[in-house]
């Protein structure tokens, strides 16, 4: 078995390690979304690359959700508002929890 023949010195030990460094990743910006994205890689989400469309699971079901979600809503009331129904139900104001004692506290009264 082999053995290390001489001790290695601090300084070899940090000129070997100067290697390690670690780098920042180049990245590109997407021309038509403005997306950073790494080089030569499709940008997170895309439909396309350099003009060749990419097939994405579910691609077209999340652009219903999409599309469902911004639709504007109705801002007109189909219903009416009517002074007997608001005097019907009763106002979440108006009523009170119940107390509940800690049966701490009574076992104590109890015990003394």
């Amino acid at each position: 078995m082999g053995l290390p023949g001489h001790r290695r010195t601090s300084s070899h030990k940090h000129r070997r390690a100067s290697h390690f460094a670690l780098t920042a990743p180049a990245l590109a910006i997407e021309k038509e979304t403005g997306k950073v994205h790494r080089p030569h890689r499709a940008a997170p989400k895309a439909t396309g690359y350099r003009g060749i469309p990419i097939h994405v699971k579910g691609a077209e079901r999340k652009l219903r959700k999409l599309l469902d979600k911004t639709k504007a809503k109705p801002t007109e009331h189909t219903h009416t508002h009517d002074e007997k129904s608001k005097a019907q139900k009763p106002s979440t104001a108006a009523k009170k929890k119940p107390v509940v004692k800690s049966r701490k506290k009574e076992t104590k009264k109890e015990g003394n």
